[in-house]
């Protein structure tokens, strides 16, 4: 895959406007002291005012801005609150504190499966999880054979999804996501449970989205060649902290000097 940057910096310069503005943001969720292995349990202990609960801080007093065109790596290891920092831009959790702006719309790759329904079938889901994006019936209409052709599911459109492998779930969201050009497309992991020749598509895809039409990526990946191969920029989080923001290379490098 190969971004122009140039043409991104030039893109970039000619809207001052910034795309993401991350404000001091922090995430806190009460995470119960004890596993309590049934609802019923769970209401008894809640009568009895027995039931006790820790904060945990997903996020801590993150900032940061991502102006238009940048192209965003976000590392860190397992539990550092990369997703969840994700779902705060996409709209999905809201910050116990700090605030988050977004400037343009926004296509959001952040959990495989979510806005799926595994009852219905594939040709189904194309239209419940495009209205979802916003999109109109129209223009699903009119992408449909396009989406169908790129996630290369054509064979088995009238499946039920919960037939579906993850990996074939994968590129009806991906193809969904990108059938039309977001200002922002944030990308977690959604690749990773593709086929090598389905990802190098993906890569293409999003070369595509980028360079030529300036969409602003955020992309999260725990294979850091891929997160260098695609990326301009790195963010990284570890345990909820931000520990470095700048060139891909310098916090990639610092990243797996850490592991």
């Amino acid at each position: 895959m190969s971004i122009d940057f140039n043409a991104q910096r030039e893109k970039a310069a000619a809207g001052d406007d910034p795309m993401i503005v991350i404000d001091d943001v922090s995430m806190a969720f009460n995470v119960a002291n004890e596993q309590l292995n049934s609802l019923k349990e769970y209401f008894i202990k809640a009568m009895r005012h027995e039931l006790f609960f820790r904060e945990f801080k997903a996020l801590k007093n993150i900032s940061v801005t991502v102006q238009r065109g940048d192209v965003y790596g976000i590392v860190g290891t397992n539990g550092s609150g990369k997703s969840t920092l994700l779902k705060i831009i996409a709209g999905v959790l809201e910050p116990t504190s700090g605030t988050c702006a977004i400037n343009g719309t926004i296509a959001p790759l952040i959990e495989l499966g979510a806005g799926f329904d595994p009852e219905l079938t594939a040709r189904e889901n194309v239209y419940l999880n495009g209205s979802l994006l916003g999109y109109s019936k129209q223009f699903i209409d009119e992408s449909f054979d396009s989406i169908v052709e790129f996630a290369e599911v054509g064979d088995f459109i009238d499946m039920p999804l919960k037939n579906y492998s993850s990996g074939m779930t994968a590129r009806i969201a991906f193809a969904i996501a990108t059938a039309t050009v977001p200002d922002i497309l944030v990308v977690d992991e959604a690749l990773s449970v593709g086929d090598f020749l389905f990802q190098d598509k993906c890569e293409r895809r999003i070369n595509e989205l980028v360079n030529d039409h300036g969409t602003t990526l955020l992309f999260v990946s725990h294979s850091i060649e891929q997160v260098e191969r695609v990326c301009e920029k790195a963010l990284w989080i570890e345990k909820g902290v931000m520990r470095m923001n700048g060139p891909v290379d310098e916090v990639c490098e610092a990243y797996r000097n850490l592991q």
